[in-house]
């Protein structure tokens, strides 16, 4: 693990989606606090690998470290992408341009923060989903597919995201469950952590969606102990759009999404402000937030968002 020292703040910021104009001029006004800063980018910064590379380029010549987890989105084969890769090969270029760009991805070793609140291991995650976060009444993916098709929430992801060479996203996110739960598990014992993972480890940040059905896509049970599991201080994720801060357990769970602009400009803080994870500040009250309509979502086949 790679040591740093010195004063600054561990920043996080997710779902950038700067396809819109609106919310490439936020990355564009997106600056650190000081030298030391380093910034979690967790997922979601857009459909194409140019528009993904432009992101982190610039960030990553402002922060002295960046860290990116992928989002659905950036794992898309979108047909707007020239690079049509899909499923892992497509991941795996993505690390290789983020290794081009000095940015770490969960394949990397886990950096520790040894600045204000250190030391902590910061172990930026790729885990997926697995369809275990099911609408009540239903036992099966099946049964929970076939109701968000009735309900007209379906996730954009069964249409653009693809699981090769895996048979399913399922399968593909428990082998990220098993691989990610070994290499924490090897951490030092009393090394505490920041996670962060596109979706949140828990389903506790789900229940406030508006449309509950949409919480398959967004994370596994897989997870349900790793706040408690591996001395989490914070658990960030994004996904949600729904920003704010709960406790879990005794264990803050922050997300860090701006969001598309139609929600953010709703919202009364200001836009395209990353979150600050450490030092952390007195503990937070929970944070309402924003009740969210789910992101990525098509109303039925051919649903674009």
């Amino acid at each position: 693990m790679e040591p740093t020292a010195g004063p600054g703040q561990l920043l996080a910021i997710s779902d950038l989606h700067i396809s819109y104009p609106e919310n490439r001029a936020l990355v564009e006004q997106l600056h650190p606090t000081g030298e030391e800063d380093w910034l979690i980018v967790a997922g979601d910064i857009a459909e194409t690998v140019e528009d993904i590379r432009w992101t982190l380029a610039t960030l990553a010549a402002r922060f002295r470290k960046v860290l990116w987890t992928p989002g659905n989105h950036d794992l898309w084969t979108h047909p707007k992408d020239p690079v049509q890769l899909r499923g892992v090969a497509r991941y795996e270029h993505l690390v290789q341009v983020c290794r081009e760009l000095g940015v770490l991805t969960p394949e990397d070793p886990y950096p520790v923060w040894q600045g204000p609140g250190g030391p902590v291991a910061v172990a930026p995650l790729f885990l997926g989903y697995d369809y275990s976060f099911l609408p009540a009444g239903c036992a099966t993916k099946a049964e929970g597919l076939a109701y968000a098709e009735s309900t007209g929430i379906v996730c954009n992801d069964e249409y653009l995201l693809h699981p090769d060479p895996y048979p399913s996203r399922e399968a593909w996110c428990r082998e990220r469950v098993a691989r990610t739960e070994e290499r924490l598990a090897a951490l030092p014992a009393d090394l505490p952590t920041v996670l962060a993972n596109h979706y949140p480890l828990h389903r506790h940040p789900t229940e406030v969606l508006w449309h509950p059905e949409f919480a398959m896509w967004c994370g596994t049970e897989l997870t349900a102990d790793w706040h408690r599991r591996f001395r989490v201080a914070t658990m960030v994720y994004g996904h949600l759009h729904i920003p704010r801060t709960t406790w879990h357990d005794g264990v803050r769970f922050t997300e860090v999404s701006v969001g598309y602009p139609r929600e953010w400009r709703k919202r009364s803080q200001k836009p395209g402000t990353a979150r600050r994870i450490l030092p952390m500040e007195e503990r937070e009250e929970v944070e309402a937030g924003d009740r969210g309509a789910a992101p990525g979502v098509g109303r039925g086949r051919g649903g674009t968002s």
